[in-house]
């Protein structure tokens, strides 16, 4: 199954829940998109509340099925709790750090500059979007782009930067600083529904 490339609007309008996290997409059309749009349909059964929950967090990170579901089984093997380990491994990936930098208003947005090389991990140009990072990674625009202008307009419509990462605009680079705690994350994510989900 390949990547969802739609309208971010709708998909958020028919989970019911903000995609890209800003609440926008709810605020004029706070129902699911369609002709019936003003009515939710039968209540979801137990999977089809798990099910939406999964898909809740893989768009919001912007992951295909298979992608997801191999972050999974990694965090499973992983110390700790099962959910909380995928929701950390999905926010260490690079293109979402360079969305919390500050370096792209959107996700999407920030796969793209990763995509099109204009990222560094450690002064090492990294291309690939589902790059791990570890905290102490340092982040930064590629020399020759850091007059790009849409990365100077995301960075002036930033307002607020999370605490796991900090951002030097003079240098246009920023730091995981360390990883996440459960509480700075999305507090209408369900992980573990996510697992009961894969492992019914």
């Amino acid at each position: 199954m390949s990547r969802y490339t739609g309208s971010d609007y709708k998909v958020s309008r028919r989970l019911g829940f903000s995609t890209l996290e800003t609440g926008k997409e709810l605020a004029k059309k706070p129902y699911i998109p369609g002709q019936h749009g003003g009515k939710r349909g039968k209540k979801l059964s137990d999977y089809g509340v798990q099910l939406q929950e999964k898909q809740k967090v893989r768009f919001m990170y912007g992951l295909n099925e298979k992608q997801f579901k191999k972050v999974f089984e990694k965090a499973g093997k992983m110390k700790g709790v099962h959910g909380e380990n995928l929701l950390v491994l999905l926010e260490s990936r690079l293109d979402n750090l360079t969305y919390r930098l500050g370096l792209a208003t959107t996700r999407k947005g920030a796969r793209q500059l990763v995509n099109h090389g204009h990222i560094t991990v450690n002064g090492h140009k990294v291309d690939i979007p589902s790059y791990t990072c570890k905290p102490g990674d340092v982040i930064a625009v590629k020399e020759s782009d850091k007059e790009l202008k849409i990365i100077k307009s995301s960075l002036e419509s930033l307002s607020k930067r999370v605490d796991f990462v900090s951002f030097d605009e003079n240098k246009m680079s920023g730091t995981y600083l360390r990883y996440p705690q459960r509480s700075e994350l999305n507090a209408d994510m369900n992980e573990s529904l996510i697992v009961e989900f894969y492992n019914r």
